[in-house]
């Protein structure tokens, strides 16, 4: 400010001295005369410069300074300075605007910003994916006009957002459980922040059904032994009666083993985060063990076939493989009545070592297939318990599959039959040299 005062002072000085000295030369009325005219140069000096100053502030230039002499070339140069100082706070501002909009697009929660009458502001894509919104075609929109379940309009009406509201029945399938809470900020603005939980709702309610389901498993056993040592410690049993009844005890606390067992088996594949080792694996002896045990559970109730390429291996861990292929053929002959086939066969189809079981047995309804590898679940509970199965069977078939790199297919027709197909990569494929005659 000191510099414009400055140059506006010695302006004037020197239009002065100009004026004094045409004066005494030429005369006092042509030095008025000049003044006159100097005056009215730097009127429309001034004004020229007033509309150009106007243009600029309507829209200012950023790469160059506007020239011009005296004063106002020095208010220019200021007002240049002053302009490209805000610009680069204004292109700060949206530069960190721009993040925090990709931060909250990153969430893997649903946010959006309502206005003081709960009209939307903004949503990001997860939001729109949860609530079934459009950020451009809904902006302004009351939100209650788009949500429209009653508790959501409730809880939002309510304005006690302490504890989150659970939202089944969402998304695009209607399949979907959000947990939803507002939070107010500003002036009587809100944030409304959604998290899908439909996998934690599944895995929970598959806690509590295991934890029901192994109650009532080991309740029935618990509960026969209980009341048969209670009969014999209060009644008097003759020898039969007490060998009979000893006999039916024994089968209910194999059963209980055989629970607790399947269960430890479960424990320690789910908590070995290892993978399985690369060795080879003798499918040989493998092939020859199922096939007796096949042989031995059926007594010649079933007609029993292998088909096998011994060539064909993986590579693992022998003893989870032989676990996991020995529940599916233990399956198929205890569901399938007497006189029924299996027939089991091993080959290499299209690079994949391949175990297939085959049963003419009493099938399974479609609807059941998909939860045939949860645990507990039986198609038929009474008849699952009469061929003492404990119903985890197949549900460790599926977490040795998984840590090998398989995958089971399962085919099934109602009174036709069943057919359990195993997978196994490419990547754990292998062949061995033929055995000599």
């Amino acid at each position: 400010m000191n510099v414009i005062w400055a140059r506006a002072i010695v302006s004037i000085v020197l239009l002065a001295i100009l004026c004094a000295a045409v004066g005494a030369f030429l005369g006092l009325k042509v030095a008025l005369g000049l003044a006159v005219v100097l005056l009215i140069v730097q009127s429309f000096f001034g004004t020229f410069h007033k509309q150009r100053l106007w243009r600029l502030l309507d829209a200012p230039v950023y790469g160059e300074v506007p020239s011009a002499p005296g004063i106002w070339g020095e208010i220019y140069y200021r007002l240049h300075k002053l302009a490209k100082r805000w610009h680069a706070q204004v292109r700060q501002v949206e530069q960190q605007h721009s993040r925090f909009i990709q931060a909250i697009q990153a969430s893997p929660n649903g946010v959006a910003m309502l206005d003081d009458h709960d009209q939307i502001e903004w949503c990001n894509a997860i939001s729109e994916v949860h609530f079934g919104l459009d950020a451009k075609r809904d902006l302004r929109q009351h939100i209650t006009h788009l949500v429209r379940q009653p508790d959501f309009v409730r809880y939002l009406n309510s304005h006690n957002y302490e504890q989150m509201l659970i939202m089944r029945g969402m998304g695009v399938k209607r399949q979907n459980v959000l947990s939803v809470q507002v939070f107010p900020y500003g002036e009587n603005r809100k944030l409304v922040l959604s998290q899908d939980i439909t996998e934690l709702e599944r895995t929970d309610a598959m806690r509590r059904d295991f934890v029901a389901n192994v109650s009532h498993e080991l309740k029935t056993p618990l509960t026969v032994l209980s009341g048969f040592l209670e009969t014999m410690r209060e009644l008097p049993l003759d020898e039969s009666e007490r060998h009979r009844y000893l006999e039916l005890m024994s089968q209910q606390a194999t059963r209980m083993q055989h629970i607790v067992s399947d269960l430890l088996v479960l424990a320690t594949l789910e908590g070995d985060n290892r993978p399985p080792s690369d060795r080879l694996i003798d499918m040989r002896s493998v092939l020859a063990h199922l096939q007796e045990d096949a042989d031995n559970l059926s007594s010649g109730r079933h007609t029993i076939t292998f088909d096998s390429d011994e060539r064909v291996t993986v590579t693992g861990a022998e003893t989870e493989i032989l676990s996991a292929l020995g529940n599916l053929v233990t399956n198929a002959i205890r569901y399938t009545p007497d006189g029924g086939s299996i027939h089991v066969s091993w080959h290499d189809v299209n690079g994949q070592a391949t175990f297939s079981v085959k049963d003419s047995g009493l099938g399974i309804p479609a609807a059941d297939i998909p939860r045939l590898t949860e645990r507990f679940y039986r198609v038929d509970r009474s008849r699952s318990r009469d061929t003492g199965g404990t119903g985890l069977g197949l549900a460790i078939v599926k977490h040795v599959l998984q840590r090998h790199d398989a995958q089971l297919d399962v085919k099934s027709e109602e009174g036709r039959g069943s057919t359990f197909t195993v997978r196994f990569s490419a990547a754990r494929t292998a062949r061995r040299q033929a055995a000599p005659a």
